[in-house]
C-alpha cells in the first residue's frame, strides 16, 4: 500500500473571531486525517488567537502564525508565507469563514493518486446565515480533465478556479507564487499562470466546499468600487496577458474578451495597455482599434436585439 500523502492547508485570517472556529471544526471533521493546517494571521486586531486557542492546544495539526513583515500585508503575502513553510505533498487554500465538506481531502487526494494529474478541482457552493450540515456522502460523480487549452475558460469564468476549490500538487508552486501587490484577482492571475505551464488536472462534479456570503467579504469590498481593488484588477489583467504572450497562448477570443472588458476601465487606459502588452503587429493593432471604436455601438445594438427577442 502506498504511503499516505500529507496535505498542507493554508488559511490566511484577518479578524474572523466570529466564524473561524466553525471553519476549523469542519477541517477537523475530515475523513482524510493526514493534514497540517497553517493559519496565518495578517495583522488582525480581534480575539481570533484567543478563540482558537482550545483547538490549537488539543490538535497539533494546527499551527497559528503571524505573517512576517518580509511578506506584503494582504491575502497573497499571507498565502505565500504559508507556501514557503508548508511541509505537505499537496496544497489547498481554505478561507477563514467557510465550511469544508468532510470528504474534501479524501476524494481530492484519491483523484490525484489514481490519475496522472497535478490538481483536482471540485464544485464550491455558497450559503448565507446558518449552515445546513446535511452533507451528501456519495462517491459517485462525473469528472473531466483540464489542461492549458482551458485557460480561456478559466479567465472568462466558464470554468471558475476559486482558491478554495482546488487541491494542488506542491510542485505547482515551485516556480509560481501569488503576486503580492495584487489586492484583487490574485488567484485568477496565479492559477491562469500555473495552468498555462502545460500541467493537467481533473475536475469532479461534487460540491466539497461551502463559501459563506456576507457583506465583509473581499468580493463585497471590490464591488463597492474600492479604487485600490479596481486598479489591482487592471494590473492582474495585464499580468495575465503578459504571461500568455510569453507562452504564445494569445488568441483572438482572448483579446476580444479583454478588450470588451477594457471599456469599463477607460480611466486606466487599459485598451492601449492591452495592445502594448500583447505585442501585436501594426496591422493587428489597427484591426483591434477599429473593433474597439465600434464596440460600444455593437453592444448597444445587441442589447436592443436581446430585449426584442425576450
Amino acid at each position: 500500500m502506498s504511503e499516505r500523502k500529507l496535505v498542507s492547508i493554508i488559511m490566511a485570517t484577518y479578524n474572523r473571531e466570529r466564524f473561524i472556529v466553525e471553519t476549523l471544526q469542519s477541517i477537523q471533521a475530515q475523513t482524510y486525517e493526514d493534514w497540517e493546517c497553517i493559519i496565518v494571521d495578517d495583522g488582525g486586531t480581534d480575539n481570533t488567537q484567543e478563540v482558537i486557542a482550545p483547538i490549537l492546544e488539543k490538535d497539533a495539526r494546527f499551527q497559528y502564525l503571524k505573517r512576517p513583515d518580509t511578506y506584503l500585508k494582504g491575502l497573497p503575502g499571507s498565502r505565500n508565507y504559508g507556501l514557503d513553510i508548508a511541509k505537505g505533498d499537496y496544497i489547498i487554500f481554505f478561507d477563514d469563514d467557510d465550511i469544508v465538506h468532510p470528504q474534501n481531502l479524501e476524494l481530492t487526494v484519491l483523484e490525484l493518486s489514481k490519475n496522472n494529474v497535478s490538481f483536482c478541482r471540485y464544485i464550491r457552493d455558497g450559503f448565507y446565515d446558518n449552515f445546513n450540515y446535511d452533507f451528501d456522502f456519495s462517491k459517485n460523480y462525473n469528472s473531466f480533465f483540464i489542461d492549458k487549452n482551458d485557460v480561456f475558460k478559466l479567465l472568462n469564468q466558464d470554468l471558475p478556479f476559486n482558491s478554495c476549490q482546488i487541491l494542488w500538487k506542491k510542485e505547482c508552486f515551485e516556480e509560481n507564487k501569488y503576486t503580492e501587490h495584487l489586492l484583487h484577482a490574485e488567484e485568477w492571475e496565479l492559477y491562469s499562470r500555473i495552468l498555462s505551464t502545460g500541467i493537467r488536472g481533473i475536475s469532479i462534479e461534487k460540491t466539497l466546499f461551502f463559501a459563506r456570503r456576507h457583506s465583509h467579504s473581499m468580493t463585497g469590498q471590490y464591488f463597492r468600487l474600492d479604487p485600490k481593488r479596481t486598479k489591482s484588477n487592471v494590473d492582474a489583467i495585464l499580468l495575465v496577458i503578459q504571461n500568455l504572450q510569453q507562452k504564445g497562448l494569445i488568441t483572438n477570443d482572448l483579446l476580444r474578451y479583454f478588450i470588451q472588458i477594457s471599456l469599463d476601465y477607460k480611466e486606466y487606459n487599459l485598451f492601449e495597455s492591452i495592445l502594448n502588452t500583447a505585442k501585436l503587429s501594426f496591422l493587428s493593432q489597427i484591426k483591434w482599434k477599429i473593433f474597439y471604436t465600434f464596440l460600444p455601438l455593437r453592444l448597444y445594438l445587441y442589447g436592443i436585439k436581446k430585449k426584442i427577442v425576450s
